[in-house]
């Protein structure tokens, strides 16, 4: 049984910081230059960075001009963050699940597969209502998530990784409405496994997603399949990145 709050330990933990560590910056970055290049956000613009983990993304956007904000359930991830602010950029630690200045920003954002962790339906409309709900009107929020149609085909089953003498054990599999990845660790002074974790993300579709963001006065403008912001195919994209406005 994965643990209904299973997000809370685990991005806390320092080997979710090791494993995850050398994510691609450079794919990460030219996501960001594409989007913006796209969105054309005036500089000064207010933005808030919705699970920013150690504000990778928020730093690069406030080193472009704007003014940007990162949340994130976890101490240590906006811990480090905040290391790096600046007075264009600001980190506090929050539950995206709870209200977080309504009304106030011009664009918000939450990259990455940041979403789909809670154990019901509202706990995920809650955080979609915080999202909606910190826009201005006319206010912009997009979504990058996982395209399920295209992970239920391309899935890797299991893998083993090292890194600095830890051994990530890594396994995956998926049922009607989940993807799982159980992460089992060791290291050179344990041989078994010391920790094991379960990462568990829902299969929300674009139509499930239609659901959410409407029920929050938000309207679906438009929909990329890539981080080249290339068209979305239900099949072949590896990414359903939303792009929605505040009504």
């Amino acid at each position: 049984m994965v643990d209904k709050a299973w997000y809370k330990d685990w991005f806390n933990s320092p080997y979710y910081h090791l494993l995850y560590q050398h994510r691609d910056e450079e794919e990460a970055n030219q996501f960001i230059q594409t989007l913006m290049g796209y969105l054309k956000p005036q500089i000064g613009s207010l933005m808030l960075d919705v699970a920013c983990g150690k504000g990778r993304h928020s730093i690069a956007l406030a080193e472009m001009g704007y003014d940007v904000t990162g949340i994130d359930l976890s101490a240590a991830s906006i811990a480090e963050a905040k290391l790096q602010e600046t007075s264009n950029l600001h980190f506090y630690q929050h539950d995206m699940r709870l209200p977080f200045r309504i009304n106030y920003y011009h664009y918000a954002f939450n990259f990455f597969t940041s979403f789909g962790y809670f154990k019901t339906r509202r706990e995920h409309d809650n955080a979609i209502r915080t999202m909606a709900q910190s826009l201005q009107k006319n206010g912009i929020l997009v979504i990058d998530y996982l395209n399920v149609h295209f992970a239920e085909q391309h899935e890797e089953k299991t893998f083993t990784t090292s890194i600095e003498d830890v051994n990530f054990h890594i396994s995956k599999w998926q049922d009607e409405s989940h993807f799982f990845k159980q992460v089992q660790i060791t290291d050179s002074e344990n041989k078994s496994p010391r920790h094991l974790y379960t990462e568990k993300v829902a299969k929300f579709s674009l139509g499930d997603f239609n659901d959410m963001l409407s029920g929050q006065n938000l309207q679906i403008e438009e929909v990329f399949g890539t981080y080249q912001l290339g068209a979305y195919d239900i099949d072949k994209s590896p990414r359903l990145i939303i792009l929605a406005r505040k009504r």
